[in-house]
């Protein structure tokens, strides 16, 4: 099994794929001109609660915000790139820099063309998402890849890496087994999911913030005590990246390409863009701005990757200036902090895992509840889908590392191909939205 999920993750994130999404990105930049980008200031008046176009009453932008960046923020912020830079060496670095900044722009599009196209669930509800644009855009040529989107969501969006690290971490540090974190865990995401929509929001809004910055605070200290191997490192990024190097024109050729591969499919693991879970958070807000709701999805990548990220390869690239110790990504992440700041920064680490991991089981949570309900329509009942999510937490915390990673890397990869399809449909429309909404806020 796992030989063969590893070559099913080899054809899938290969070569094509990655051509596809920078082509698609292209597409997208052409009809932006980077207009997006410049309007980040914008998206924070708004996530903070300014802008005339802000939602009064209901979910409001904040919340979306966090219930997206709850299931951004997780293990891939630390794990995950720890994964990359072993994988792919310094230079996987550069690029999840190339592909935040271009997910900028697509999460802006994605989560704008999602809240235009914007259809009803089996409750009546409003919902956004590929699976909902497709249909509407395409008519019955679009549901085929509607439900490809929604099916592969019901694997891609489970949470089962982040439990897999949790647990492995709990097990490893504080002798805990991991048929308990998957009882606990899967227990209190359960009570979460029982109450509905708001709680899971309210409890994303209190986690992310503090999350995010006691983990920068962690990765700041450790940076400054190694600040004289800081200059070194970004030159390591950028030559690794081309991979100099290399003794043969093929094995530039095979290096450039692993490289580049590695470090686009573990920034897309980890900010999301491009995959499409993220409109399906954004279009929760009860806003009825689908531009304002584009610029604040759009400072996901920015904080996620482009700061989060980096600070991570950072801290285990300074700290391992020689090269990573054959450790898996948790491992390799502990002894970085645990080298400088002793066994506090074990414990300091364990805090954040603990924060990032919960956080993302509850936002993918809502994304993987949004997919079941596409799929089954409501014939199974809430009551199946909140039991079915704690069982898969419980399984995801007893599986091969491995494994978990590479099922979830290719149902990423399947949710993409349709996501994109919809986006670069809806992008003129999403262009002349953005027109009409800057002419409204500049008057």
């Amino acid at each position: 099994m796992t030989n063969f999920l590893a070559a099913v993750v080899d054809i899938v994130w290969g070569l094509p794929l990655v051509l596809f999404l920078f082509a698609a990105n292209l597409v997208l930049l052409w009809h932006s001109r980077f207009r997006p980008l410049l309007r980040a200031w914008h998206g924070i008046k708004l996530l903070g609660g300014g802008g005339s176009h802000n939602a009064k009453e209901g979910i409001s932008h904040f919340h979306t915000f966090s219930n997206a960046m709850a299931a951004t923020i997780g293990m891939g912020n630390i794990s995950g790139v720890a994964i990359a830079v072993s994988q792919g060496g310094p230079g996987t670095v550069f690029w999840m820099w190339v592909a935040s900044v271009f997910g900028m722009n697509m999460k802006f599009f994605e989560c704008t063309a999602a809240l235009l196209e914007r259809g009803k669930d089996h409750k009546g509800q409003n919902q956004g998402g590929a699976m909902y644009a497709l249909p509407r855009i395409l008519g019955e040529k679009g549901k085929p890849l509607a439900y490809l989107f929604a099916i592969c969501g019901l694997v891609g969006t489970l949470s089962m890496f982040q439990i897999n690290q949790l647990s492995g971490f709990l097990t490893q540090q504080y002798s805990f087994p991991g048929w308990g974190s998957g009882l606990l865990f899967g227990g209190l995401t359960l009570w979460v999911l029982r109450g509905g929509l708001p709680r899971l929001s309210k409890a994303c809004a209190l986690i992310v913030p503090f999350m995010g910055m006691l983990y920068s605070v962690i990765c700041l200290v450790v940076l400054g005590m190694y600040w004289e191997r800081i200059p070194a490192v970004f030159s390591l990024i950028i030559r690794h990246a081309w991979d100099p190097k290399a003794a043969a024109y093929g094995t530039i050729m095979y290096t450039f390409i692993h490289v580049m591969v590695t470090g686009i499919k573990r920034a897309t693991f980890s900010n999301e863009a491009g995959l499409g879970t993220a409109p399906m958070a954004h279009s929760d807000t009860s806003s009825t701005e689908p531009v304002a709701e584009g610029y604040v999805a759009m400072l996901g990548p920015l904080i996620d990757t482009i700061l989060g990220c980096t600070l991570t390869a950072l801290v285990v690239l300074v700290v391992f200036p020689d090269g990573t110790p054959p450790l898996s990504g948790i491992e390799l992440s502990i002894a970085a902090f645990e080298i400088p700041l002793g066994s506090i920064g074990r414990h300091l680490l364990g805090i954040c895992v603990l924060l990032f991991a919960y956080a993302t089981i509850l936002g993918m949570a809502n994304y993987n509840l949004k997919c079941w309900d596409y799929v089954f329509k409501g014939k199974l009942g809430d009551s199946v889908y909140q039991g079915w999510y704690a069982l898969t937490i419980f399984a995801g915390a007893v599986l091969a590392a491995q494994n978990v990673l590479n099922m979830i890397d290719i149902a990423y990869a399947l949710m993409t191909i349709p996501n994109i399809v919809a986006t670069l449909i809806l992008a003129p429309r999403v262009k002349a939205a953005m027109a009409d909404y800057d002419r409204r806020i500049e008057k």
